[in-house]
């Protein structure tokens, strides 16, 4: 799986003041990347786009 230039962008939900936070990358064809903001180089989760938005959609529905 090719994963080169992901465009990172940090949740909508995460605050400003350096806490709990998630980047998010969905450019790549058929996967989306998730990985902590406080660690950059920790580690990333890779799903795939249809698991990725189910994930989504089950969390906007109990907000």
């Amino acid at each position: 799986m090719d994963v080169t230039d992901p465009r990172w962008r940090k949740s909508t939900k995460s605050g400003t003041n350096g806490g709990n936070c998630v980047e998010v990358a969905y450019n790549l064809p058929g996967v989306v990347l998730v990985r902590d903001t406080k660690d950059r180089d920790g580690g990333t989760l890779t799903f795939g786009s249809a698991a990725w938005c189910a994930f989504v959609t089950q969390v906007a529905q109990r907000t």
